[in-house]
This record gives C-alpha cells, sequence and structure tokens, in this order.
C-alpha cells in the first residue's frame, strides 16, 4: 500500500496488515458462485431468443433490442454504481440489486407483450449494474497478493453462469416457453442468501479496516502520464468493445446461422453455443494466473490476435470441424476477460469500482449495441454474410500493442509512489 500519501503511524499500521493478509479464498468461492447464479440468470435472455422469435413473431432486430435492453441499461449503471461505492463502499448493495434481477425474473415468466419483454430486462440489467463493481472489489479486497488469480475466480463464474444459456433453452425455454422463467426466482433467493454471509465480511472488513478503506480511494492517476494513461484506457475499451461484438454474435446469432447454413435444429445448435461458451469460463480461470506470470499485455494480445485464425475459419468448415474450433476460439479469446479489468485497475490505482464498472458496464453496453446492429444486418443480408464479416473483428487486437507493457505501468506506479 506504498501509493497511499501521508499515513498517519496508525494508518502505517494498518496498511502493512494488509499487505501481508492471505487470500481469502471462502470469500472468493462464494463471491464467484454469486457471480454464476447472477451470470446463468442474465443469460436467460439470449437463451428465451428462439422463443421470443417464434411465441411472439419477432424479427431479429427485435430480438437485438431485447439483449440491447438490458446491456445499455447494466453499462449505463455500472460507473455510476462503481464511483459511488468508491467514495462510499456499500456491502447490501449486493442483496438489494439481486431482489431487482429477482424482480426481473417474475416479471418475465408472466410476460404476455414484447413491451413488458423489454421491462422485465430492465429489472435485470439494474441487478446486473448493482452486483458487478461492488462484487469485483469484494474479489480485490480478498485477494491478499493474487490478483489476478482473484480476478479470474470471480470472472470465472460469471463466465460459466453465461455458458447455462444454451443448456437453459434446450430444456427449460423450448418445453415451458417464457413461463421457465419462474424457476429463476429461485435462483436469485439463493443467490440473495450467500450475498448477505457476503455483505457481512465486507462490512466488518471495513469495520477493522476504515483508514486503509478511506485512503484507498485517494489515490490517483499521476499527472505527469495522465495523457498516456487516458489513451491507454480508450484502446482497452475499444479491445472490450471488439471482443463484445465478437461474442455478441456468437452468443445471440450463431445458432441462427447454423440453423440457416446446416439445417440444424434450434435444439440441437444450443449444443454449439455451450461448447463456446463453456470453453470461455476455462480460458477466463486460467487467464489470471497466466497472466501473473507472464503479464496482462501479452494475455490480452494473445486472447485477440491468437483466436483471430480459428475465428475466420470457423464460418467455412463443416459440423465437426465446427465443434473442435468453437472450443479453441472461446478458450483463447475469453481468457483475457478478467485480465481486461486488472489492467484497467493498474491504470487507475484505488478506483477498483469504477474502473471495473467502466470495464464491465462497456462489455455489456457495448455487446447491446452489437446484438442491434447484428440483428439488423442478420435481417438485410443474412446470418451467413453476418457471420463471415464478425470474423475479421479479433484482427483488430493488433490495436494491444499500442498499450503500456507491465513493466511500464509499474514504473509509472513507482514514481507515484
Amino acid at each position: 500500500m506504498a501509493a497511499i500519501t501521508t499515513p498517519s503511524p496508525k494508518s502505517n499500521s494498518l496498511q502493512g496488515a494488509g499487505d501481508i493478509k492471505p487470500t481469502v479464498y471462502r470469500i472468493l468461492f462464494a463471491i464467484g458462485l454469486v457471480h454464476l447464479l447472477n451470470d446463468s440468470i442474465q443469460s436467460v435472455i439470449p437463451a428465451i431468443f428462439p422463443i421470443l422469435k417464434s411465441e411472439m413473431g419477432l424479427s431479429y432486430t427485435q430480438v437485438g433490442w431485447v439483449q440491447f435492453a438490458i446491456n445499455f441499461t447494466a453499462s449505463i449503471m455500472q460507473p455510476v454504481v462503481g464511483l459511488y461505492s468508491d467514495r462510499k463502499p456499500s456491502p447490501y448493495m449486493l442483496p438489494i440489486g439481486m431482489a431487482s434481477t429477482l424482480t426481473g425474473m417474475l416479471l418475465l415468466a408472466f410476460a404476455h407483450s414484447y413491451w413488458v419483454v423489454l421491462l422485465s430486462v430492465c429489472f435485470v440489467g439494474l441487478g446486473s449494474a448493482a452486483f458487478h463493481p461492488e462484487g469485483s472489489r469484494v474479489s480485490h479486497m480478498a485477494a491478499g497478493g493474487r490478483k489476478g488469480l482473484a480476478q479470474s475466480i470471480f470472472q470465472v463464474g460469471g463466465n460459466f453462469g453465461q455458458s447455462l444459456a444454451p443448456v437453459m433453452t434446450k430444456w427449460i425455454f423450448i418445453p415451458l416457453g417464457l413461463f421457465g422463467s419462474i424457476w429463476f426466482t429461485g435462483v436469485a433467493a439463493i443467490a440473495i442468501a450467500v450475498q448477505m454471509f457476503i455483505a457481512r465480511w465486507y462490512k466488518a472488513e471495513l469495520a477493522t479496516t476504515p483508514v486503509r478503506a478511506k485512503s484507498t480511494v485517494k489515490r490517483t492517476v499521476n499527472p505527469v502520464h495522465r495523457k498516456r494513461v487516458f489513451f491507454a484506457i480508450y484502446v482497452l475499451i475499444f479491445l472490450v468493445f471488439v471482443r463484445s461484438w465478437y461474442g455478441a454474435a456468437m452468443s445471440g446469432y450463431f445458432a441462427f446461422f447454423l440453423h440457416d447454413t446446416y439445417g440444424l435444429s434450434i435444439n440441437r445448435a444450443q449444443d454449439f453455443i455451450f461448447l463456446f461458451l463453456a470453453a470461455g469460463a476455462v480460458g477466463t480461470f486460467f487467464g489470471g494466473p497466466i497472466a501473473d506470470r507472464f503479464g496482462k499485455r501479452n494475455v490480452i494480445f494473445f486472447s485477440m490476435l491468437g483466436s483471430a485464425p480459428f475465428a475466420l475459419l470457423l464460418p467455412h468448415v463443416g459440423i465437426t470441424w465446427s465443434y473442435i474450433l468453437l472450443v479453441v476460439i472461446g478458450v483463447i479469446q475469453l481468457s483475457s476477460f478478467s485480465v481486461t479489468v486488472v489492467y484497467a485497475q493498474s491504470l487507475f490505482p484505488g478506483k477498483v469500482g469504477t474502473v471495473s464498472g467502466l470495464i464491465t458496464g462497456l462489455a455489456f453496453g457495448l455487446g447491446g449495441i452489437g446484438s442491434v446492429v447484428l440483428g439488423n444486418l442478420c435481417d438485410a443480408i443474412g446470418t451467413t454474410r453476418v457471420m463471415e464479416l464478425c470474423a475479421f473483428l479479433p484482427l483488430l487486437g493488433i490495436l494491444t500493442f499500442l498499450l503500456p507493457s507491465d513493466r511500464k505501468l509499474k514504473e509509472w506506479t513507482e514514481e507515484q509512489n
């Protein structure tokens, strides 16, 4: 905690204790579990796309607006929640946010019109906005000296929850329709119970180390490197933008591509989406520890350009190779999912909630915009052509070279100290 300015003897003691705190694995796994539950509920939205299209007769564009509604709601509020919680950490914001998600699921189960669907997913988006910045803060607080591993445990829960979307489509929503959403009110209730346990630990941590928690927020960007730091965050946001659009194409429309190109049923096409998302969860888990060893920028670079050749091949291969390529792309591309958050936190030390809300919020928001644009394109030029165009997106990962290296970030921090 050397970056904290003008410490008193008392605060020195607190900081020293904080520096040697061990990793609190029970809290890390608890917040990872809640992230899994939260994002499994959130993944209900892409899971119901085939149901909305068949039962309500929606176009691809209207389906895209449903995804946009949840993503945009979350993306607007996440940085706001993060900024607020950096100034005033709020342990019980976690269960309150999940209560909003529960409300959204209850509305969705009984939705009989397109507009009620949009309203319900907005409630889910608000719940997600409340959870992610504070959840990332809890992960950061419980990490000890293993920030990359902690963020991976936190994020892999979310990615695994998202990977359940095609399974839910296959086993819940195709047989039950929208009413299948009622089951997820129970999932939300379980998440609220676990979050109450986490919130008590969080509150106790704030009570035992109040000086440390308060002073951490005062850390600011070094004025000498301000322009380079802001340029780096713009580049990082653009890379998140690219990754989010590709993810929106795969999770939202690849099943329709398989149906239109190979004649697969929507039911069977869900297996392919599950492979991609589950492989992404594996990549997310290993991405953090690998970044701790080989550098965050290196992992971000590899996740983008390393997946590019396989992404370019995917729209042109048969069914068997699609299985294989989806796994490879998922593991490689989403290995940087948690790493981008940790890298951004290194650019803005002390702004854990704000930065986490900005990066994850933008990922949601930009993915939502991508869903609308891609839906329009699918209506205009067909799913096959859209998938061929999206295959070029990972090539933009070459821009990772514009980011400062991990060594440079460390030098900037040492200068500030």
